[in-house]
Parts: structure tokens; C-alpha cells; sequence
């Protein structure tokens, strides 16, 4: 499912349960020593998915060779630390793990999030989002369902996926944490399919879409991002290409110069 979102030159693997041959290497042992048997088969298999996408990477450079397992530790920040030369994300939830690499010199940015496509808990929706998006989510939902019959993807819930998706791709380059609120996300006002370099028609989700994520803070960047929706999940990936100017501070959202 997650290949399907992600830009050129990038791979991903993923996983509808744990994975048995999901094996932690020792500096991982002792990172998740003491914690509950059911997180442990997690960050097992979500490290066995980015083990295979770093060695599908590796085979896809020239002269590459397959590259010996290495331990993906998180960072005091709990970023994941990845082989020189590498950019990624990991993300889990029930049912479904999944992890993104990408040469750094192609993919200068990449976060991703899964969630169950199911409804917020009542009074989430307030915390996170902003009036601006609040306003948006009956009417994006009216045009999705339109234009796609997309209009099935919990909207609320794929605002809190891309916002996900938006931080984990932002946040280990400047190393300055957001609240939900600090990011607006623009979903695109039709859904459909979207250029991307994956899996064939069976593996994707069976909808896509596209959405903008504007950092309200600092300089005020702009993060492009895909979605998906199938399997009762929703996914998001957000990626900048190194090729492509993609911080369009000057593109601001609807609403962007009013106080929220």
C-alpha cells in the first residue's frame, strides 16, 4: 500500500501483521528491554520492513550491494537513525506497519503515518485542528464523494494522518516540535489517481488523493503530500524532491494571514 504514495526514487515495505521473521538485532534488544510483548513485535516488524526497503535501495543504486542489517535506533528526539545518505519514516497501527527510504540526495524530506479509517474520539477534532479546516471538512467530504466516491475516508481522522505525516517529514531537520495546530493541511478539491512510481493496481489503495501541509512557523514552509485510503486504513506520505523547488512560502492557504 505504501508504495503506491511515494515519489520516484523512493521504496517502501509494508506489513498487514508481525511479521515472524521480524528479528531485532542486540542494540534494538536493549532499546525495547522492559517494554510490553505486544510493542516489542511492532518495532520488530516496522524495522523488518525498513530492512527490506534499505536493501531493495541499496540494489537499486548503481554498483550497489546488499547492505549488511543495521540497528535503526531512535534518537533522544525518538527520530529514527538511518544509514548515511538516507532519508525515511516508519509508522504502525493495528494491522499495518510500514517504513519509506530514500536517497538524500533525491528525497531531501520524508515522513509518513498510517491510521484506521475510522472516526476521531469526540473532541479530538477540536484539539487538533484549526477553524480554517474545521470549515473545510464538510465540504471536502461533499465534493470527494462527488467526484470519486471517496468521500468514505473518515476525513477527520486523515486530517490527523497527514498532519502526522507533515511533522515526520519536517521535524528532523530542524529539530523544533509543532503542535497540531501549527500545521494547516490543504486537501486537493479532487481525488483521484496520482502519478507515483509502486505497486501495480492490485497493491494500491483504492483511493488517492493529494494535499499541501503549511508549516505556520518560522519560514513558513510548504510540504506537498499524497494519500490513500483502503483496507480500513488511511495512509499519508509527505516528501519533497530534491530536484523540485518545493518551499512555496509564497503559496499561502486560505485563511493563512488571519489569526487561529
Amino acid at each position: 500500500m505504501i508504495r503506491s504514495l511515494l515519489p520516484a526514487g523512493a521504496v517502501g515495505a509494508d506489513a498487514f501483521g508481525d511479521a515472524p521473521e521480524g528479528v531485532l538485532l542486540p542494540a534494538e534488544e536493549a532499546a525495547v528491554a522492559g517494554v510490553a510483548a505486544g510493542r516489542r513485535r511492532e518495532f520488530a516488524t516496522v524495522r523488518h520492513c525498513a530492512r527490506r526497503a534499505l536493501r531493495e535501495l541499496a540494489g537499486d543504486r548503481p554498483g550497489g550491494a546488499a547492505r549488511d542489517p543495521v540497528a535503526l535506533l531512535p534518537d533522544r528526539d525518538g527520530v529514527p537513525r538511518w544509514p548515511g545518505g538516507t532519508v525515511g519514516s516508519m509508522t504502525h497501527t493495528r494491522g499495518y506497519r510500514a517504513a519509506a527510504v530514500a536517497p538524500a540526495a533525491r528525497v531531501t524530506r520524508l515522513g509518513i503515518d498510517a491510521e484506521p479509517d475510522r472516526p476521531l474520539r469526540a473532541g479530538v477534532l477540536e484539539t487538533i485542528a484549526l477553524p480554517a479546516e474545521r470549515s473545510a471538512l464538510a465540504a471536502e467530504r461533499s465534493a470527494l464523494a462527488a467526484a470519486s466516491g471517496a468521500g468514505g475516508a473518515c476525513r477527520d481522522r486523515l486530517l490527523f494522518c497527514a498532519k502526522e505525516a507533515a511533522y515526520k517529514a519536517w521535524f528532523p531537520h530542524v529539530r523544533i516540535r509543532l503542535g497540531f495546530r501549527d500545521v494547516e493541511i490543504v486537501f486537493d478539491a479532487r481525488a483521484g489517481a496520482l502519478p507515483a512510481a509502486g505497486l501495480p493496481a492490485a497493491g494500491a489503495p483504492a483511493v488517492l488523493g493529494g494535499f499541501r501541509a503549511y508549516v505556520r512557523h518560522g519560514s513558513g514552509d510548504v510540504l506537498r503530500g499524497r494519500w490513500g485510503a483502503g483496507s480500513g486504513l488511511l495512509v499519508a506520505v509527505v516528501a519533497d524532491d530534491a530536484d523540485d523547488a518545493s518551499v512555496e512560502a509564497a503559496h499561502r492557504p486560505p485563511g493563512a494571514d488571519r489569526g487561529h
